[in-house]
């Protein structure tokens, strides 16, 4: 029996060529969608599964009243380990800020992901050496590297442990020793470094509460009761934080829990200290990806619906001869099986061919048949999933025809599934609908932040990495005068932050009666000029004022308008322990892009709790670029006499545009998206009308005979599926809405959602369905009426 039905579903298949591939093939294309996604999904939320204990790390951090930060003081790690015997293990770790270049005989590296790491945390997040033994106990720093890194800094393979690096500039090289390698890449990891320096002790027994430098990771015990003991330590810092000299009602501490724990698997997707980007793009991937398969199964169903009547006499015989509904059911369930397992065989080719862009679009290194052990049992319920999904109700319709009624040609029943053939049909639409409108939206915004006055000029700056600092003025100025006199250069300046959506330091600031958390820089004079910053009130810092190097400072509008000052120029303002008196303010500027607000800032010269000037700028006009960079780099070892065997820079506007990759990679997967559905939804249009129109063959060969015209004809088979069409764009256009406006939500700046991309959404889905039916129309419409109705 099987045989035979397995020859019948067989022949079917090939009798019915053309909806056969559309079906298949159609479903091929979202599964492959599908897969590609479904390997993203798993790949971004199995951040550091490879670590032992994965589910009971977390990170500690401390919740001010203007944000939320991972960084804590030094000692809080031993203070929590020493009171709660829930916790198993704590220890900190904390990445240096600078990057610095290692030299050995054979090679030349910078590193700039360096970290800083007690060995209990080492064990804790499994970075730990390949030395067979390590001493745990030594209170001094062991630095190790990856193995990779290995590769670039010795030619020789056979390196000798422990052996003699120099840190730093060649011509004033700290010796250090390298003790060993580590078999970890940090592609896959929240905690990523190109070297790691292991050490009992990393905070070498600080015991300053007022410093917050140092991320605190702790592992607790099976079955410990988070909340309680998050409460629990937060009352302990509060007491400590006391004792140190901080009052009860200080609005730092006072009514508000200031410490939270952040689960280890929840860093890299939604971290409390940090933005959610990657878990919206990880959401909007999969429900693209979902959309994707649902319109594809939408199509199958449809096709398979409308093939129901070719079936009915079978279907009326085989019960005549015996055969039980389930019996049936199940059969066209198995041919269903069947479509849909050689559509995910060419779905997982296809997706395989285009995983290549897949991985160079999101930056990532995924593979299907490698180390993906988990993708195969995700594929088999996907298989399954699909084959109910989009078999259940036509194989339902099929084995309900009853034999008296299909054997006298009655097929009535195939007409109480029009309803939802067309709602089906419908439902693609709606989805291809808010896809177009949705990329549109998409392409607007980030349009507009390509384009919007950002309120600084990055276009013509260069940023020039350096190792050397320049603290005070006067250690910048032989620099900055041999940088000034290359033709083209307009402004040079050093700061400890660049405008490239990095965080800068905070601190609290007090002005007359109200203490705010602000923003602090440490900038050198013409740093608002060489970025092209207007001045609001006031005036920049200038060499005229002999005062500007030790207690001057300006504000940005923002910090103005949360103090409430109406002119703040002239007024002391007071923070890192000293006085400043505010000499301008300058208009805001965004810094960090376009999702965050700008913060309220205070640029000084001085600055205790930074002096960390490193980041130089330089302006070029556009038109000496090449010259003036080529000038740079052949004098750059007499200018920066510290640092100066290699002279590296990236351009401003490049560093700046990485804020908006994520973006850009939405627009792409929308791009994709809707030219996937809108694919699926016109192969699915075009099968279903050619059925519809071979349908009715008969009815146009009886107008054409009574005079209708072509144009008339045309008219009768398009209104249909336009009507189809319009009442999907009313169903459409609110939810894209919706949803669109959901997402501009995320951004600080953003459009208001025109009106245009529904216009261009409804459009093109009319004009592509008009276009769809009139090319089956047409052989139906050119068909000769003698034809048609010589049997009747």
């Amino acid at each position: 029996m099987f045989k035979l039905n397995l020859k019948i579903a067989l022949r079917n298949l090939w009798k019915n060529k053309a909806y056969t591939a559309i079906n298949i093939g159609g479903l091929a294309i979202a599964l492959a969608a599908f897969i590609l996604v479904i390997l993203y999904v798993t790949y971004e939320t199995s951040y550091d599964k490879d670590v032992p204990n994965y589910d009971r790390i977390y990170q500690v951090g401390r919740s001010l009243p203007d944000f939320k930060t991972e960084y804590t003081p030094a000692p809080l790690a031993k203070l929590i380990k020493d009171n709660f015997p829930e916790v198993e293990v704590a220890g900190k770790m904390t990445p240096t800020w600078f990057e610095f270049p290692i030299n050995t005989e054979k090679g030349r590296v910078y590193s700039n992901k360096a970290l800083l790491m007690d060995f209990k945390v080492a064990r804790m997040l499994n970075i730990w050496p390949d030395a067979k033994s390590v001493d745990e106990k030594d209170p001094g720093f062991q630095m190790y590297v990856p193995k990779l890194f290995i590769k670039e800094l010795f030619s020789d393979k056979k390196v000798v442990f422990p052996t003699m690096v120099g840190l730093g500039p060649k011509k004033d090289a700290q010796p250090v020793k390298l003790f060993g390698t580590i078999e970890r890449t940090d592609e896959h990891s929240n905690i990523k470094f190109d070297i790691v320096s292991l050490s009992k002790d990393i905070g070498l027994d600080n015991k300053d509460y007022g410093t917050n430098n140092f991320r605190t990771f702790i592992q607790v015990k099976d079955g410990a009761n988070i909340e309680a003991l998050q409460q629990k330590i937060d009352q302990l810092y509060k007491t400590e934080l006391i004792k140190g000299g901080m009052t009860a009602n200080d609005r730092r501490i006072a009514g508000r829990s200031v410490i939270f724990l952040d689960p280890l698997k929840n860093l890299h997707l939604r971290p409390m200290a940090g933005n959610d980007t990657n878990y919206k793009i990880v959401v909007a991937l999969f429900g693209l990806g979902t959309l994707i398969i649902i319109i594809a199964c939408i199509n199958f169903t449809n096709l398979t619906i409308a093939q129901a009547t070719k079936r009915a006499k079978e279907v009326g015989v085989k019960k005549v001869l015996g055969a039980y509904r389930f019996n049936l059911t199940f059969q066209f369930l198995a041919e269903i099986f069947m479509q849909c397992l050689l559509a995910l065989i060419l779905g997982l080719i296809l997706a395989e061919m285009m995983l290549p862009l897949f991985n160079n679009l999101f930056g990532i290194p995924l593979s299907i048949w490698h180390g993906n052990t988990a993708l195969f049992g995700q594929l088999i319920l996907i298989l399954l999933g699909v084959t109910v999904i989009s078999g259940i109700y036509p194989a339902l319709v099929l084995s309900g025809y009853k034999p008296a009624s299909v054997l006298k040609g009655n097929m009535q029943t195939s007409y109480k599934t029009l309803w939802l053939r067309n709602s089906l049909l419908a439902g693609q639409f709606v989805i291809a609908i808010i896809f177009i409108a949705g990329l549109l939206i998409v392409n607007n915004q980030l349009k507009y932040m390509q384009a919007e006055d950002k309120g600084f000029k990055p276009s013509q700056v260069v940023f020039i990495k350096n190792i050397q600092f320049y603290n005070k003025p006067k250690d910048f100025e032989s620099a900055r005068n041999k940088i000034m006199k290359i033709p083209g250069v307009n402004n040079v300046t050093v700061a400890s932050d660049i405008p490239d959506g990095s965080k800068p330091g905070t601190n609290n600031y007090k002005l007359e009666s109200k203490e705010l958390s602000m923003d602090f820089l440490d900038v050198n004079f013409d740093y608002f000029e060489t970025l092209g910053i207007k001045l609001k009130s006031g005036r920049f810092f200038s060499r005229d004022f002999i005062a500007d190097t030790a207690v001057s400072a300006i504000l940005n509008e923002t910090a103005v308008a949360r103090y409430g000052v109406t002119n703040p120029v002239g007024k002391v303002i007071r923070g890192c322990n000293m006085d400043y008196k505010i000499v301008g303010v300058v208009k805001d500027f965004k810094a960090q892009g376009f999702e965050a607000t700008v913060a309220p800032t205070i640029y000084a010269i001085k600055n205790p709790c930074n002096e960390k000037k490193i980041k130089i700028m330089v302006n070029i006009d556009q038109s000496s670029m090449t010259s003036a960079l080529a000038a740079l780099k052949s004098q750059w070892s007499d200018i920066n006499t510290l640092d100066g065997e290699d002279f590296r820079y990236e351009f401003l506007d490049e560093l700046y545009g990485k804020l908006f990759k994520k973006q850009e990679q939405l627009q792409s997967v929308f791009f994709f998206a809707a030219m996937l559905t809108i694919f699926i939804a016109v192969l699915g249009l075009f099968a279903f009308s050619a059925f519809t129109t071979n349908n009715r063959i008969k009815e146009i060969s009886i107008r054409k005979i009574l005079g209708a015209t072509d144009f008339q004809m045309f008219k009768m088979l398009n209104t249909f599926f336009i009507g189809i069409v319009l009442i999907a764009n009313l169903i459409a256009w609110p939810l894209a809405y919706v949803l669109a406006k959901k997402w501009l939500e995320t951004f600080a700046y953003r459009i208001d959602i025109p009106l245009f991309p529904f216009v261009i959404a409804a459009l093109f889905s009319t004009v592509l369905t008009v276009l769809t039916v009139s090319i089956q129309a047409r052989k139906a419409v050119k068909t000769n009426p003698a034809d048609a109705l010589k049997y009747e």
